[in-house]
């Protein structure tokens, strides 16, 4: 499984931008598409997921201001972040959980920037 991801940049506070990630290889039906971020000094935390099913999950930081979707014949994730602050700064990693039958199988995409600041 590859993960592209693109859409990362510098924005202003209160901007917008969006990320997408397209995924290809052995997907499995049932799986979970995630958005994740690490900024410097910290931790890589969870922002949002998305099941194959379209459930979602969102950190309580961004709910309200970022939105995930995704595209399943196209195999893409999608994140529409609204209402950017400085704190949202950081590398954000796309990621794709297969969910199989006994395991599941983690798939890391490459990191794509977002800078927020005037």
């Amino acid at each position: 499984v590859q993960l592209q991801a693109y859409g990362g940049g510098l924005v202003q506070p209160g901007g917008s931008l969006r990320l997408s990630c397209a995924a290809s290889g052995g997907i499995f039906s049932i799986n979970t598409m995630g958005w994740y971020r690490q900024a410097p000094g910290k931790q890589r935390e969870l922002v949002a997921s998305i099941t194959s099913g379209g459930s979602t999950n969102y950190a309580d930081s961004v709910k309200g201001r970022f939105t995930i979707s995704r595209d399943n014949t196209k195999n893409t994730v999608y994140l529409q972040m609204n209402s950017l602050k400085p704190e949202d700064t950081a590398v954000y990693y796309c990621k794709l959980t297969n969910r199989g039958m006994i395991r599941e199988y983690d798939y890391w995409g490459q990191g794509t920037q977002v800078t927020v600041s005037s």
